[in-house]
């Protein structure tokens, strides 16, 4: 009796024990199934599920013609899990097995890739519980196989777009390049929002060795690329103006040129070349100061080229015709009180507007300008856009200089294109103007932003502004014909078949102390066809140490201007020019 008693006794204390167990698993359960699932799945998520970066490429910039200038590349980040970086077996080619080490690994990495073995350790094992380390950045195609190829399981490889820019310097003067903090310069940083791409991510699961689970990878944001822009650069012309105006400069041991060729019916720039001008590839291997365009950045007084601007205003006040009379003195001291001189010494001549322009006479212009009140012609500079950037808006463009209000001398000295600062594109800008009937269209570089949906944006503006009458204008290229046809440098510039205008400069360099001192700005503008105008052309070297006269620019101006003739086919001229008289 007793016996079952205590039987009965232990079956119920097992009974109880066992459903007190069973409630503390239910328990247990419901708290790791249900209460806290939510923490436990994601810190579970943490240690199998890793996101990535998806990169997008960066967008193209192209020339007019689609030839590529900036493009992006893949190459490969090798990135590392410390915490996974163990030893592991590889099984070689001939059927082998071999344990390979942590520095092993390494080592292999880094004959690769040309980094130190000892380097690639460090980066490994200083953090033994990090999941993630860079070990090399950037490697290409080839070398990201090779190191695949070594099968080492805690490696993993990131694809990353790489700007690359196929023609090196030409055109790098306005491309610009991106450097390791993003846009640096020219375009690139211009046009960021036409080029700039969205990066996207995904993410993958690995197992407990650090491997990534087949199949497992899934898209949480898609990468969108940049957009493609295209520019006016004829990217064969660009080369060819770029190499001219180099062989030029280095000939006449000049600091600095620039050249640039414009389209007159429609303002777009075929090409605008610098010496020196950057490669993209290799930033280092210029100086600062020529990263950039300098035909946006740096201004000069123009000496004069400017005549051709200010014979445009007269002619459309009805002040001055080509074939109005002047008495041109060496030296003249204005009635009130500016001192104005000739380049050459010469006795009283009787040129007319167009021998003025022809003898390049600072006096007569400064005789005739004076016809104009200051004001008047102020306000024709602002209207060919001397004083402001251009539309265009390139990183780092100058407004150059114009005061509004002149002192004595600086009224007749702007008429020869000294006391005004201008930039090369201002320039451009202007003689397009006088080129195209008297209406100026805004310079183009940019023709428009193709985004990956295929629509495009950023198109530039078209609205012109009527400067002189188209009667001024066709007047004026005209007189110039002079210039090409009787000047000193006919032989330099004359282009047989065509009709030429143009004008020559050389102009003193101030100084930052005030004054003139023994450098000089050379320069040559023109237009062609003169009877039918199709392009601008305008060279400039600055301090040259032989030969500072605007001589120094002719040579190139004649290579350059026959160049884009023959390039774009054009026509030659079918009649002679007017012949206006120079003297009296």
């Amino acid at each position: 009796m007793n016996h079952q008693r205590s039987t009965r006794r232990r079956l119920a204390i097992a009974v109880v024990l066992t459903f007190a167990m069973v409630a503390v698993f239910v328990v247990r359960l419901v708290d790791i199934q249900v209460v806290r699932a939510a923490d436990f799945n994601a810190e579970s998520l943490n240690k199998r599920a890793i996101e990535l970066t998806v990169s997008a490429p960066r967008g193209e910039i192209v020339d007019e013609n689609g030839v590529v200038l900036a493009d992006s590349v893949t190459r490969y980040d090798i990135t590392a899990s410390p915490r996974n970086a163990l030893p592991f077996k590889r099984t070689e080619k001939d059927g082998s097995t071999r344990e390979i080490s942590v520095f092993d690994a390494v080592s292999e990495i880094a004959a690769l890739t040309g980094t130190k073995a000892d380097d690639l350790l460090l980066d490994v094992t200083s953090d033994p519980a990090s999941d993630w380390t860079m070990l090399v950045k950037a490697v290409d195609t080839d070398t990201f196989r090779a190191i695949r190829d070594l099968k080492i399981p805690w490696i993993y490889p990131q694809p990353r777009p790489h700007r690359t820019y196929p023609l090196g310097s030409v055109a790098g003067n306005l491309v610009g390049f991106v450097g390791t903090d993003g846009p640096q310069n020219g375009l690139e940083a211009t046009s960021n929002s036409c080029l700039a791409s969205t990066d996207g991510t995904s993410t993958y699961e690995r197992g407990a060795d650090g491997v990534r689970i087949p199949g497992s990878t899934v898209t949480t944001k898609e990468a969108v690329p940049g957009g493609t822009l295209q520019l006016t650069i004829d990217s064969d012309l660009q080369w060819y103006v770029q190499q001219a105006i180099a062989e030029q400069a280095i000939s006449i041991g000049a600091e600095s040129a620039m050249a640039g060729v414009v389209r007159v019916k429609d303002g777009h720039i075929m090409a605008l070349a610098d010496y020196p001008s950057v490669d993209p590839n290799n930033v280092n291997g210029t100086k600062t100061a020529f990263l950039g365009s300098r035909a946006f950045a740096y201004s000069f007084e123009p000496g004069s080229i400017m005549k051709a601007v200010t014979a445009s205003m007269l002619i459309n006040e009805g002040v001055a015709s080509p074939t109005t009379r002047v008495t041109v003195p060496e030296f003249w001291v204005t009635p009130d009180g500016a001192r104005i001189r000739d380049a050459t010494y010469h006795g009283p001549m009787h040129w007319t507007l167009t021998g003025v322009l022809e003898q390049s006479s600072n006096v007569g212009m400064s005789m005739l300008g004076s016809r104009l009140p200051g004001s008047v012609r102020y306000d024709y500079l602002r209207k060919y856009g001397f004083g402001d950037t251009t539309p265009i808006h390139f990183q780092g463009e100058a407004d150059g200089i114009l005061a509004k209000h002149w002192n004595t001398q600086q009224n007749y000295d702007t008429t020869y294109g000294q006391g005004v600062s201008v930039t090369l594109v201002q320039m451009l800008s202007a003689f397009q103007g006088i080129a195209n009937g008297g209406m100026r269209l805004p310079l183009t570089l940019v023709e428009g932003c193709t985004k990956p949906d295929g629509t495009v944006v950023d198109l530039p503006s078209t609205q012109g502004t009527r400067v002189v009458s188209e009667k001024a204008a066709t007047t004026t290229v005209k007189a110039l014909e002079s210039v090409v046809t009787g000047g000193w440098l006919s032989s330099e510039l004359s282009i047989p078949g065509y009709r030429i205008a143009a004008k020559t400069g050389t102009a003193e360099v101030a100084l930052p102390t005030g004054g003139y001192g023994n450098d000089y700005i050379v320069s040559v503008a023109g237009i062609a066809p003169a009877d039918n105008p199709q392009y601008v052309v305008i060279v400039t070297y600055v301090k040259p140490k032989i030969m500072k006269t605007s001589a120094a620019a002719a040579p190139t101006f004649h290579k350059i201007m026959a160049q884009v003739l023959k390039t774009y086919r054009v026509p030659p001229s079918k009649k002679s020019g007017p012949g206006y008289p120079t003297t009296w």
